[in-house]
């Protein structure tokens, strides 16, 4: 172990929020050690912005929820933590973990519970990358490394504790920590990792919870660097371990929505990790409407249905909540909307929750290529940028054009048509040229159809309708007008 000036590392109290100094402060006056620990201290000395920052102490999650009281809650059974909250901020305190007295794992040897209270020199070495076994105590000013983790840091290395087959096999998880953190710090993966990182080790997450995988495909969709990671995935073969029907294979629409969202990222807006997820379902998606359209399904239904079965599928690798499904299907169907909105509607569309989801949806489709957008991503980006008289205008353009799209089909439709059968008519009645004329129209065929005479005048005697018997009726027996 070494010590280290924290001053020389680059570390200071001032580059620290006020609730991690707090939580550390509690707990050093109550007579426990604290340090800060993991990827807030790794981040500021290569110059990042930590997203959050860890605490670990000696003190029992039972004795940590002494110290905080109703700020904190204990979470966790296979691995117990303390979850303290600080004004907004919530800081994540563990206790040092020691080696298990009895090991409690799965057939593959997956760790299943891991609550065994121990020292600091005990809990480094149970910690996964060496880059995340950095100990900083801010008050005292030190930086305590056990494993030579700063020489990892200054040659981007990205090297595991120990043994990288018993750690895998520990928690399969570090496979797709190993991915992101290689990613996004642009660290090499050592050599050692590179040995044992087969399909075979891959299979090994299939023993992790669905719920779990979920979470972690959440933090390789919002740590910035998703287009990196994404080819790592398939090179890794941790891409179908992770996503059920999706094939491993980056088409223009996945890769321009990942860098989309790394740019959102890098300039402090927000996203939404289900977005994503609509993006990589959204091939599925389509195949399954398909399959429910052949099969005579209305359109709504068989999105509705479509929709179902793919989030259904999804499930049985990484389980997403019921509220981000939602959001998924509701993306989905604006596509549908968006396409080919009613006028009277498109104002009502603009203001809809899912609006500017959908909207963001449909651009990427196009700016990807998807010919089925027929432009209509940059007709909705163009009309978010007018005024209110000038949104008038834009749509009056608009139903003239549908308009006039349809007249065409219409006529395309009809031209398609066989037009060797057509059925002479009855009553052969020249086309009005004027208009005069074609107001009187009507009157005129009413009055050639009331008139025997004037409507056989006009048919040629080899019609069908000429060659008729005539049945003669005796009308002797017959009683006219009302009767008794």
């Amino acid at each position: 172990m070494q010590t280290l000036r924290a001053s020389k590392c680059g570390l200071s109290t001032t580059q620290l929020p006020s609730s991690i100094l707090d939580v550390i402060d509690s707990l050093t006056k109550a007579g426990y050690e604290a340090y800060i620990v993991g990827g807030g201290v790794r981040d500021l000395m290569l110059g990042l912005n930590p997203k959050d920052f860890d605490a670990v102490t000696n003190a029992t999650p039972a004795q940590v929820k002494e110290v905080f009281g109703r700020r904190c809650r204990i979470i966790g059974r296979r691995f117990e933590l303390a979850h303290v909250y600080s004004g907004r901020e919530l800081i994540e305190v563990a206790t040092f973990r020691a080696p298990p007295k009895k090991a409690v794992t799965s057939t593959s040897g997956m760790i299943l519970r891991d609550n065994n209270w121990g020292t600091i020199e005990q809990d480094f070495a149970r910690r996964d990358f060496s880059i995340n076994a950095l100990y900083y105590q801010p008050r005292k000013g030190i930086v305590l490394d056990f494993c030579d983790a700063i020489s990892d840091i200054d040659h981007k290395t990205l090297r595991l504790l120990g043994d990288p087959k018993q750690r895998f096999e520990e928690d399969p998880v570090r496979m797709l920590r190993t991915l992101r953190f290689a990613a996004k710090l642009n660290f090499d993966i050592d050599p050692q990792i590179l040995k044992i990182f087969d399909v075979d080790m891959t299979q090994l997450l299939r023993d992790v919870s669905p719920h779990r995988l979920y979470d972690e495909s959440q933090k390789l969709f919002t740590m910035g660097h998703l287009a990196r990671v994404l080819p790592m995935l398939i090179e890794f073969d941790i891409w179908k371990q992770l996503f059920a029907d999706i094939k491993p294979d980056i088409s223009k629409f996945i890769e321009r929505a990942a860098k989309n969202t790394d740019q959102r990222i890098q300039i402090g807006k927000t996203i939404n990790p289900a977005f994503f997820y609509a993006v990589l379902l959204w091939k599925p998606f389509l195949e399954r409407c398909d399959f429910y359209l052949a099969k005579g399904i209305v359109p709504a239904e068989a999105r509705a249905q479509a929709g179902l079965d793919v989030l259904k599928r999804q499930a049985t690798r990484t389980v997403i909540p019921r509220f981000a499904e939602t959001f998924i299907r509701e993306v989905w169907e604006m596509q549908v909307r968006l396409l080919n909105p009613k006028p009277q509607q498109i104002e009502a569309l603009a203001s809809h929750a899912r609006f500017r989801a959908g909207f963001d949806f449909l651009l990427l489709r196009e700016k990807s290529g998807d010919d089925s957008t027929q432009g209509m991503g940059q007709w909705w980006d163009h009309y978010q940028s007018l005024s209110s008289d000038e949104k008038e205008t834009a749509i009056s353009q608009y139903n003239r054009q549908r308009a006039k799209t349809r007249r065409k089909q219409n006529i395309e439709a009809n031209e398609s048509k066989d037009t060797t059968a057509e059925i002479e008519p009855l009553v052969n009645v020249p086309e009005a040229r004027s208009r005069r004329a074609r107001r009187e129209q009507p009157h005129s065929k009413d009055h050639v159809a009331r008139s025997p005479e004037s409507s056989t005048a006009n048919l040629n005697t080899d019609h069908p309708i000429m060659k008729r018997k005539r049945v003669q009726r005796d009308l002797s027996q017959v009683v006219f007008g009302p009767t008794q």
